[in-house]
């Protein structure tokens, strides 16, 4: 549901068939200074620990591993999701600007997108990386090459690609005759399909098969690759290997759970919760883009020692300097 805009919005600017205008904080638009803060203080410590995990991985040689060179495409892709939606954002909350070109708008929309199923496919990628190294350890090494892991990061960014790119412009090409009020403080696609005024059929269908292809498709996948390593480990002669198998999959399937819960939960408010209160739209929506970047880099640096150590020999340095 649509938080209706003020007859002034409406006067000025959904009239201009180049804008967009955001949405903060149904209800709370007079505390929107006051938000600011949490919401800059979680874009500065996903912006601070993705760039610290990056920095560790590559100035680490010890960590130049198959495990770690996923890691950091996933704090790559956990940045780029960070720096899409933190201009407007923190522009609307600090300085109530709420429009938003089309051209900016379809950038965002785009980026936004193609960064969160770059994520799920990254996601996929590591579960591939935990069920190697547990289930073939001794073929490891020769499987997961540095070659194959650059071919991976290759594939998964030209999936991404491909799969956003076609509702981008099946999307471009409709017109929004409707108002131009988005109930989000950065370009949806579920948010911007509603201000279309033709048929849209032939969007919904792709989003579904889109939905199928990576939202349903990937999580099922890491399901099989989680089910074949615990068959693999209930297979091992001592408990102490079992928990010592199952502690190297602890930080990938909390990023898994971080990552698909608020997506789904996101997905099932759009489509069956459309009458909800606007507030439940777009509390869904913020965590969904905040809590993965956020966590990801938390959970990393609480389960994985080499991680640890190379933050406390990074603090050291700076210290010494």
């Amino acid at each position: 549901m649509l938080y209706p805009p003020r007859m002034s919005e409406v006067t000025n600017t959904t009239h201009d068939p180049f804008y967009f205008i955001l949405t903060g904080i149904p209800g709370f638009e007079a505390f929107h200074l006051w938000i600011s803060i949490p919401f800059f203080f979680l874009y500065t410590i996903s912006i601070m620990g993705n760039t610290t995990i990056l920095t560790i991985i590559h100035t680490e040689p010890s960590l130049h591993q198959p495990m770690y060179l996923f890691l950091s495409m996933l704090a790559l892709t956990d940045l780029g999701l960070t720096l899409t939606t933190l201009p407007s954002v923190m522009q609307l909350l600090w300085f109530n600007i709420r429009e938003i070109s089309f051209e900016a708008c379809f950038a965002q929309f785009f980026f936004l997108h193609g960064f969160s199923f770059m994520e799920s496919s990254i996601l996929l990628a590591m579960s591939f990386d935990r069920y190697v190294a547990i289930c073939h350890p001794l073929h490891y090494a020769s499987i997961l090459t540095n070659e194959v892991i650059g071919r991976i990061g290759l594939t998964i960014v030209c999936r991404c690609v491909l799969a956003v790119l076609p509702s981008l412009f099946l999307l471009k090409r409709l017109p929004f005759c409707h108002s131009h009020l988005l109930s989000h403080s950065y370009c949806l696609h579920q948010d911007m399909i509603h201000l279309v005024c033709a048929d849209i059929r032939v969007n919904s269908w792709y989003g579904f098969a889109l939905v199928l292809l990576i939202i349903v498709l990937d999580p099922l996948l890491i399901i099989l690759s989680y089910a074949l390593i615990l068959k693999s480990i209930l297979n091992t002669a001592t408990w102490t290997e079992r928990l010592r198998a199952l502690n190297n999959c602890v930080s990938h399937m909390l990023a898994v759970l971080v990552l698909y819960v608020p997506m789904v939960g996101l997905s099932m408010t759009h489509r069956f919760a459309k009458h909800a209160s606007p507030l439940v739209h777009v509390l869904m929506a913020n965590i969904y883009l905040l809590a993965p970047p956020v966590m990801n880099p938390i959970i990393y640096s609480a389960k994985n020692k080499q991680i640890r150590q190379g933050i406390i020999r990074l603090l050291l340095q700076r210290k010494a300097h």
